[in-house]
């Protein structure tokens, strides 16, 4: 009814100034994040079906976010590779990154199989998979060694409009790799294309701070309408609940156990402190569905809150959202290819199961960070394990919800690999660390704290438009800072 459709959404923009003027007085954008997230829910199950008119609002944050995807990882790469100041470090760095976003996808995806396994995820469903329409998987079926092909850019400017994010990587990095050679011999050449990066950097960091002012907003909407979904299809979802708790259960133990496993052995850092501080870009990824939308406030979590430097986070964070991703290309193709097989009495062995180990490694390079790419990740994966596809038709009911926790898991481990590289290269500043947890307690900036990690002569602006410390959004000056 389109009565219940206006009144959910005046019910909404209520809420919309209830949270501004919590804002106003103080309250902090975490505090307000997770209450965002509380309210919708609430308000999802009460409005049931009628949120047509508070999807265009969740819409349009995502979109926003999006947009400026493309120039900040642009600008972070070439501002990240012109800070390293050789091409040295830019190798021990892009290989660290690497290595670590596939090793944690490859811990989520072992983590997965056993408990699938172990659970038995699938046994006594009857799937039905027969006449399942499937022709509307078959255009995103993509061999590996086309999606490989992918990876190179044929033209620029197609590639930012489409936000593909490993083509503007690899753009990024040919461009800020020439200019590294150049200035090892001759700097004064290339000196005004690096106050150009770096201006560019101040000017697109400045606007992703006013889209993720947006984002308690952008919660409650987006929370409101995933309850609504849930509490819609209530009875489908019955039969796929055992699916969907063990997808749950694996996406929060990769990212909350075998994550903080890593953190304290492999960064010495305390997995509580780090989580907390990160809580925001959790919060973010888990309603947005997208871990090339809340790179964004990944990258500056990292940098102000966590103290991973800046050209760091600024290229683990980016390549993060397209190689690892163990929600996406670990956790819902090995679940998903266990409940087929499973529900489908099928004869796996040893060697089976070591082959969807293999493909969901492959898959996870070049894995896209946006609503969705688990349907073409998961695909991919049981077209070449010869599995069926109408499995994954089956399970599309859950698969949006499933997604949020996915995406947790993948903006996790991409926040995970880039502190556990800055502290394998010795650069992530313990001061920062320890300087202000995001308890909402505080107003001042990371920066006013300590010191960056950045080089030593470097000045360090410390942009108070987005969630930093244990700050809120504030609209002071940016305070410079040099490293001590």
């Amino acid at each position: 009814m389109e009565q219940w459709n206006l009144i959910g959404l005046g019910l909404a923009l209520g809420l919309f100034a209830g949270l501004y003027v919590l804002g106003r007085v103080g309250v902090g954008f975490t505090t307000r994040t997770f209450l965002a997230l509380f309210v919708g829910v609430g308000l999802g199950v009460v409005l049931r079906d009628h949120v047509d008119y508070l999807r265009p609002l969740g819409r349009v944050y995502i979109n926003l976010l999006l947009t400026i995807v493309a120039p900040l990882v642009v600008v972070s790469i070439l501002a990240s590779i012109t800070a390293l100041g050789s091409t040295r470090a830019l190798r021990s760095i892009g290989t660290r990154s690497v290595v670590w976003l596939l090793g944690l996808n490859l811990a989520a995806i072992l983590l997965t199989l056993g408990l699938a396994l172990e659970t038995g995820v699938g046994k006594g469903a009857d799937l039905a998979s027969q006449g399942v329409d499937t022709r509307s998987l078959d255009e995103i079926k993509k061999p590996f060694s086309e999606v490989f092909i992918g990876f190179f850019p044929t033209n620029v400017v197609e590639e930012v409009g489409d936000n593909d994010i490993i083509p503007i990587i690899l753009i990024s990095v040919v461009v800020a790799v020439a200019y590294a050679l150049v200035a090892e011999r001759t700097p004064e050449k290339v000196a005004p294309f690096k106050a150009l990066v770096d201006a560019a950097r101040e000017i697109v960091y400045r606007a992703v701070g006013f889209v993720i002012a947006l984002t308690p907003y952008a919660v409650l909407v987006l929370t409101a309408v995933a309850a609504s979904s849930a509490t819609g299809r209530r009875d489908q979802l019955l039969s796929l609940l055992g699916l969907l708790v063990v997808s749950y259960v694996a996406c929060f133990a990769s990212a909350f156990v075998v994550d903080a496993v890593v953190l304290r052995v492999a960064a010495d850092v305390s997995p509580v402190r780090f989580f907390r501080k990160i809580a925001p870009a959790q919060l973010t990824a888990f309603t947005t569905q997208s871990s090339a939308g809340t790179l964004p406030l990944t990258t500056r979590l990292l940098v102000q809150r966590v103290g991973v430097p800046a050209d760091v986070a600024g290229f683990t964070a980016p390549l993060g959202t397209t190689i690892g991703m163990p929600g996406c290309a670990g956790v819902w193709p090995i679940v998903l290819a266990v409940f087929a097989v499973n529900g489908l009495g099928l004869d796996y062995g040893l060697r089976d199961y070591a082959l969807l180990v293999v493909l969901g490694l492959l898959v996870s390079v070049g894995t896209a960070g946006v609503p969705g790419t688990a349907t073409v990740t998961a695909t991919t994966v049981l077209t070449a394990a010869g599995l069926p596809l109408e499995v994954v038709i089956l399970t599309l009911p859950i698969s949006a919800i499933v997604d949020m926790a996915r995406t947790m898991s993948n903006v996790t481990a991409a926040a995970v690999a880039a502190t556990v590289v800055a502290r394998r290269v010795g650069r992530l500043d313990d001061a920062v660390f320890a300087a202000c947890d995001a308890d909402d307690t505080d107003d001042e900036p990371a920066g006013r704290h300590a010191a960056s990690s950045s080089l030593p002569s470097a000045p360090v602006t410390v942009d108070p438009s987005v969630p930093v410390g244990a700050c809120g959004i504030d609209d002071r000056p940016a305070i410079p800072v040099r490293a001590r």
